[in-house]
């Protein structure tokens, strides 16, 4: 019987340590962020929802991807499509031209709320460069802080953007995050708190809180203080609705 006590003793610690070891490799902390997310499921699906007045659709299926963003306006039905093969937009049915400055500017807001909508996914993009910058503590739970930056090829418009990423070190969810950019020649930032998430055929999707600094001397590497202080003010609610979930080849 002590034998046996004994082996339940080393067994139940290994399963402890195993449980409680840190991770130092950026890459494998948001691996493990996006497997528990959805991983697999994120390359073959259809996910649709409903931010603010327009409606969104990613579709992925292995290496092929389209991003559209579909609303109306006094022209009719606009649909804008980002996809392998670029930019396009359609109205009432029908494809119109678009001026380059407009495309892109198109692109980036469409590719935008797809981005954060399907977090923690994109973090794993080429144009990604993850770097781990330590590990805190907020709210008594501990977190591993990631730094993500953009490489100019592929980084989009706003690849100069600077971004944090707050994930719990138990699940492995993005609960908090922020980012940094440039407006009108300043430079400000952004802090999310995520609330409401749920798990729609798989896949996680979440909600957040914005918040805004007091002024804009203030810089993205200071979000943490300035929130535990209380010292951010909330700006808006950034909320996913009526979302859908189709798995291809599930």
């Amino acid at each position: 019987m002590k034998i046996l006590s004994f082996f339940i003793i080393i067994i139940s610690a290994a399963l402890l340590f195993g449980c409680n070891t840190k991770l130092s490799d950026p890459q494998k902390i948001i691996d493990k962020t996006i497997e528990a997310a959805g991983g697999e499921k994120y390359l073959h699906s259809t996910i649709g929802f409903d931010f603010r007045d327009m409606h969104y659709v990613a579709s992925r299926n292995g290496g092929s991807f389209s991003y559209e963003r579909i609303f109306e306006d006094s022209s009719g039905t606009v649909h804008d499509f980002v996809t392998n093969n670029g930019y396009k937009r359609e109205i009432n049915g029908k494809e119109v031209i678009v001026h380059d400055t407009m495309a892109a500017k198109y692109t980036s807001s469409t590719n935008s709320v797809h981005y954060f909508a399907l977090l923690p996914y994109g973090l794993n993009d080429a144009a990604v460069n993850k770097k781990l910058i330590g590990e805190t503590t907020i709210n008594e739970q501990s977190y591993y802080t990631i730094q993500v930056t953009f490489a100019a090829e592929g980084g989009g418009e706003d690849h100069e953007d600077v971004y944090l990423y707050w994930i719990n070190q138990q699940n492995f969810a993005i609960d908090y995050l922020a980012y940094s950019f440039a407006e009108d020649d300043e430079t400000s930032f952004r802090f999310r708190v995520a609330y409401n998430p749920r798990v729609v055929n798989g896949i996680k999707f979440q909600d957040y809180i914005n918040y805004k600094p007091k002024n804009n001397s203030l810089t993205v590497d200071q979000a943490e203080e300035l929130f535990k202080k209380g010292e951010l003010v909330e700006l808006s609610k950034i909320e996913t609705k009526n979302v859908t979930v189709d798995l291809i080849n599930e």
